[in-house]
């Protein structure tokens, strides 16, 4: 019986943590920019209802704008991460 000693990668367990901390980062910025998205949404439909519009067209208040990428669709995609 032939038995090799290979020595322990460390570089396994880094890959392993570098792709966590990259997932948990698009997690945050996910629920960073759905919390935004929320509370313009909220604004906007307070902005409409009766004694804020009132007030809102006198004051030339503007809605708020949803926090959205031109490329958004390349954003969905996983980043491409070369060694």
């Amino acid at each position: 019986m032939v038995v090799e000693a290979y020595p322990e990668l460390k570089a396994n367990e880094t890959m392993e943590n570098l792709q966590e901390e990259l997932t948990s980062t698009e997690n945050r910025v996910s629920f960073a920019r759905q919390a935004f998205n929320d509370s313009v949404t909220t604004y906007n439909t307070y902005k409409q209802t009766f004694p804020p519009v009132i007030f809102s067209n006198m004051f030339n208040f503007t809605d708020g704008k949803l926090l959205e990428f031109a490329d958004s669709e390349a954003i969905q995609e996983a980043p491409k991460v070369s060694f």
